[in-house]
């Protein structure tokens, strides 16, 4: 039940709130805990010793009504009682089990031919009254009669133990509706469900298997002589004839791999590629009279620390960025909806590419409280609508991590150019330049950066592009290195310079490339 309004009366004049959000030199709200934190706390112990308690408090765990008392209830067993409060509920007090069992295995020796009946009868030993010895002895010698009845038939041996079986589960069934009472109706055991007729089929479909056992038996069975001529796989490995200059097939390498998908993986990054179109970003600055490019460079530089905070995917980080580059080029945002259109970009892109997408608290607390629920619900209906729901945006992460496996770069030099094209965010002149350019871009300055040579013909295979199809794009995002680094766009640089990372963001840059 909610707690009432006494209870929110008094909370509300112990307490006082010591969160408050702060204005860093970026422009961008922070958390912080004041350190008196501790103070209000003290102030609330006082006035609750002064005054005499006068509601209940609600954060008490409730019990039951009925609850049974913890004296009385017994634990529960594997295999035993069903129920804490059965001896309760039937009225019979529960025997030693060791004795029980050897009751029952005295009364009820004929029954272990049949499997797990013994296992399903104990619990009902334990728990069921002792009917009188007139009916367990009117019981013995029905099942006394049923056995002799067997012993002095004709029929093979095999059949006699079917028939044995079937009979003994039947009179299990038979003794067990007997010794039951009215008030254990609760406790139904795996056989009594089986009737008369089910167990006569079992008999018969037993038969049944045998004889045609033995027939199979008999005749021979010829060889199949279309397996001879079958494929031993169903999807052969190709034989392809490459450029001249290209050193391998990374594809057919990976032919039978599911999780690299060779057999279109070619189509499946030329799809992309011709969906790029598709997403055009325009010079939407002009447009934009409230913002500037320092100020997208700070909403950038945040949204890589949420990535970094959360532990989201790369690919998120990157999607939430497009997203944000679509929205203003056709939307036009105020200065104090900028963070808000970062927070729903992360929101939808998480929902999009994580596993477990973080709760959308979480957005609302990395914006310190400047907007409420409704105000991110909004933003991602809007967003949702102008994108047409249409969010399989091709982003240049997934082009560089399919152009360094099929180069097969080292780990160190594909983490430089995750280091170049991330930081390449930032940079307002870039948003408009393909995104698989910028991917072969970044991958180039890596390798130049490394030494290890330039754009080679295997590159050109999978890529698709010559060094002279992005050649500005290369002086574009060099230009963009060799600036003069800001103390306040310093997530992404702090970020890879960390030992994970392998430190890339300390290589030293290159003045001149050999393009």
């Amino acid at each position: 039940m909610p707690p009432s309004k006494i209870l929110n009366a008094h909370a509300k004049a112990t307490t006082t709130n010591t969160i408050s959000g702060v204005v860093t030199r970026r422009g961008l709200a922070t958390r912080h805990t004041n350190s008196n934190i501790n103070a209000p706390v003290q102030v609330q112990i006082q006035v609750q010793k002064s005054q005499p308690i006068l509601f209940k408090d609600t954060r008490i765990k409730r019990k039951a009504d009925a609850s049974p008392l913890k004296d009385k209830v017994a634990k529960r067993s594997a295999l035993g009682n069903i129920t804490n409060a059965i001896g309760k509920t039937i009225g019979v007090q529960i025997h030693d089990t060791k004795r029980v069992t050897k009751k029952f295995a005295v009364n009820h020796q004929h029954i272990k031919t049949v499997g797990q009946t013994t296992n399903i009868v104990k619990p009902l030993d334990k728990i069921l009254p002792k009917q009188d010895n007139h009916i367990h002895g009117k019981q013995k010698q029905s099942q006394q009669q049923h056995i002799a009845r067997i012993k002095p038939s004709t029929k093979k041996e095999e059949d006699i133990k079917i028939e044995a079986q079937n009979k003994a589960v039947i009179n299990l069934r038979r003794s067990v509706e007997t010794e039951k009472s009215d008030e254990s109706s609760l406790y139904v055991s795996a056989l009594e469900s089986l009737s008369e007729e089910n167990a006569k089929r079992l008999s018969r479909t037993n038969k049944e298997q045998e004889k045609k056992t033995t027939a199979g038996n008999k005749q021979a069975v010829p060889p199949v002589q279309e397996e001879s001529t079958a494929p031993t796989t169903r999807n052969p490995i190709p034989n392809r004839v490459l450029p001249a200059g290209v050193q391998w097939d990374f594809d057919v390498e990976n032919w039978n791999d599911p999780y690299q998908v060779s057999h279109y993986a070619m189509d499946i990054f030329q799809y992309l590629k011709d969906r790029e179109r598709l997403f055009p970003v325009t010079d939407y600055m002009e447009r934009q009279v409230c913002l500037s490019r320092w100020m997208r460079a700070l909403l950038v530089d945040w949204m890589v620390a949420v990535q970094e905070s959360f532990e989201l995917n790369h690919e998120t980080l990157y999607l939430a960025v497009k997203l944000v580059d679509l929205y203003l080029t056709k939307v036009t945002v105020g200065k104090e909806t900028l963070q808000l259109l970062g927070a729903a970009s992360l929101f939808i892109a998480s929902k999009y590419d994580e596993r477990i997408p973080p709760m959308i608290e979480d957005f609302l607390y990395i914006c310190d409280g400047a907007y409420n629920s409704k105000d991110l619900v909004r933003m991602e209906i809007s967003i949702l609508k102008v994108m047409d729901f249409d969010l399989g945006i091709p982003l240049s992460y997934r082009f560089l991590r399919r152009y360094a496996r099929c180069a097969k770069v080292s780990m160190p030099t594909l983490t430089l150019a995750r280091y170049i094209l991330e930081y390449s965010l930032m940079d307002y002149a870039t948003i408009s330049l393909s995104d698989s350019k910028m991917a072969a871009t970044a991958l180039f300055i890596a390798l130049q950066m490394k030494e290890l040579g330039g754009w080679t013909p295997t590159l050109e295979y999978y890529t698709g592009y010559k060094l002279v199809d992005f050649k500005d794009v290369v002086l574009i995002v060099n230009e963009n290195l060799l600036r003069k680094h800001k103390d306040a766009l310093a997530t992404v640089r702090n970020k890879y310079t960390h030992k994970i990372f392998f430190e890339v963001a300390k290589v030293p840059l290159k003045e001149h490339l050999d393009l």
